[in-house]
């Protein structure tokens, strides 16, 4: 179940299923650029009646982070509804949530990291397409920000199957404490670890986050063949990594797996590309299917807007590495 595509005119609701928007870092000036932005897409922006409650883990109540999230979908002047930033305890929203709400008024969900958690669940339980992509606080980036915009607009605006190239540079630290001289570094382009094709449906988002569905009705279960989307961030060491990546592939899911399709890994996690490759080669259950590594989602900026639940076709030749988009 695909929600209908953005459109000037539409209203975009901006809520905390996870951290609050008072965390100190999200200034006045990154909140004004973020809502500038959006508004200049033609979408009209509105806030959760909570976004600003903090409690000792910098978010809201359950109770408040669902009333939220089912206000927005039950809203008709709501068409997209977009993650305030990520965190850590999404998950503890997924057996409060009316997902047959959800299901009744299919709107865009979009975010990452911890959102993963939210994203996948409600794709598990309604069929509803959802979108790894940018939080709202990624709205507020000064620099290296218009791939991000390119992408977003391109996934959630348009009808029409993308085709993804590599961003030219990129920022490889956490941009917002230092938004006006971020070091700028230069793309070497996407890796293809393994050679080969394969289409199928796109799983996956932030391996950390994925993994606490392990085991739950929240998992997907899809028939046919998927391609894994896969990242994780500087706060899991390389070790951490390569565990939850091994126990992703101790799940049914994992024979069905036909390529896949790693983001960015932050410098500080420690994640080189050899050890990355040592990781993905060592794997069973990846051997023979195509790999590219270096792409462009994750915990860098800036990044591509997908489809969990869409559609992809993957490409890795020896001369050429090529994503596209195919059902978003």
């Amino acid at each position: 179940m695909f929600a209908q595509k953005l459109k000037s005119g539409d209203g975009v609701r901006i809520i905390a299923p996870a951290r609050s928007l008072a965390l100190s870092w999200l200034n006045d000036d990154l909140k004004s650029l973020a809502c500038n932005r959006l508004k200049q897409l033609g979408l009209h922006v509105s806030f959760g009646s909570h976004v600003n409650e903090r409690d000792a883990f910098d978010s809201s109540s359950v109770q408040h982070r669902i009333e939220d999230l089912h206000e927005a979908f039950a809203d008709p002047s709501v068409q997209l509804v977009l993650s305030v930033i990520g965190g850590y305890n999404s998950n503890q929203l997924l057996d409060s949530i009316d997902y047959s709400l959800i299901a009744n008024h299919p709107k865009i969900l979009c975010g990452y990291s911890d959102i993963t958690v939210l994203a996948t669940a409600i794709y598990a339980q309604t069929g509803l397409v959802t979108y790894s992509g940018p939080h709202f606080f990624n709205f507020g980036q000064k620099r290296e920000f218009d791939y991000t915009l390119e992408h977003f607009v391109k996934c959630l605006f348009h009808q029409k199957e993308i085709s993804l190239r590599p961003s030219a540079t990129y920022i490889d630290e956490r941009w917002a404490v230092n938004q006006d001289s971020p070091e700028i570094v230069q793309n070497a382009g996407w890796r293809a670890l393994q050679h080969g094709k394969a289409s199928g449906t796109i799983i996956g988002g932030n391996l950390g986050s994925f993994h606490l569905l392990h085991g739950t009705k929240y998992m997907p279960n899809i028939r046919g063949d998927v391609i894994l989307f896969i990242e994780d961030d500087a706060e899991d060491h390389p070790a951490v990594i390569d565990r939850n990546l091994q126990s992703l592939l101790q799940q049914p899911i994992a024979k069905q797996v036909r390529a896949v399709v790693f983001g960015r890994c932050e410098r500080k996690s420690g994640v080189t590309a050899d050890l990355l490759d040592s990781i993905l080669k060592t794997k069973p259950a990846l051997q023979n299917i195509p790999i590219i590594t270096d792409v462009d989602f994750g915990h860098t900026t800036p990044m591509i807007t997908f489809p969990i639940g869409g559609t992809a076709e993957i490409d890795a030749s020896p001369a050429s590495v090529s994503i596209r988009i195919t059902q978003h």
